[in-house]
């Protein structure tokens, strides 16, 4: 007969906890995130603005948004300063607003079909404003590429505050009225440009 004294018994260790689901998917989202600013080297995420790729579609330009455009004031690089308002109390005519950046490719390369669209149409303004951009950068590259439509730069960010966007290029269509009657993110060509200043002039 065994003696109760000599059966060893085996201790199991206790149960280990496991993290809730949810709590895993949180560890491993700020794992990968944590990673990805080390590998680039910052301490912290920077804000900047995304450039915005071109257009697939002419019709896919979005709704008018009928809301009035909200005013503006800036110095342009040939020294005048244009104001929103002022412009369409005393010239009246309708205009186009784009937001662009040296830095932005997409920017760069729609410049020339807007300066085609704002030649081949004297009755609409055309204003193209840098944003998110050095002054210098902004106007060395101005003199480079010689549009002849209005070009400043939003150092104060005053402009970009009042036309959000969620990249560039972005573009403003303005009526005479000062209402903002459609509003295009990306990329446009020429020929978009013309069905869009059909549409809305």
């Amino acid at each position: 007969m065994t003696d109760p004294t000599d059966v060893v018994t085996e201790e199991r260790p206790p149960p280990r906890r496991r993290l809730p689901l949810g709590v895993l998917t949180l560890l491993v989202v700020a794992v990968i995130t944590g990673g990805f600013f080390v590998l680039r080297g910052d301490d912290s995420p920077t804000t900047t603005v995304p450039t915005l790729p071109g257009l697939p579609d002419p019709d896919d330009f979005g709704s008018p948004s009928g809301e009035t455009a909200p005013d503006f004031s800036i110095e342009l690089f040939d020294g005048t300063r244009f104001t929103l308002s002022d412009h369409l109390r005393d010239d009246g005519r309708p205009v186009v607003l784009n937001l662009w950046a040296s830095w932005c490719a997409p920017c760069r390369a729609e410049m020339p079909a807007l300066d085609a669209a704002a030649a081949a149409n004297p009755g609409v303004l055309f204003i193209g404003i840098a944003v998110e951009d050095d002054p210098t950068a902004a106007e060395d590259f101005a003199e480079e590429i010689g549009v002849s439509y209005l070009l400043g730069v939003d150092e104060a960010d005053r402009v970009s505050r009042r036309y959000p966007s969620p990249g560039l290029p972005a573009t403003y269509f303005i009526s005479s009225e000062g209402t903002l009657s459609q509003t295009v993110y990306g990329q446009v060509t020429e020929v978009q440009l013309e069905t869009l200043l059909a549409d809305n002039f």
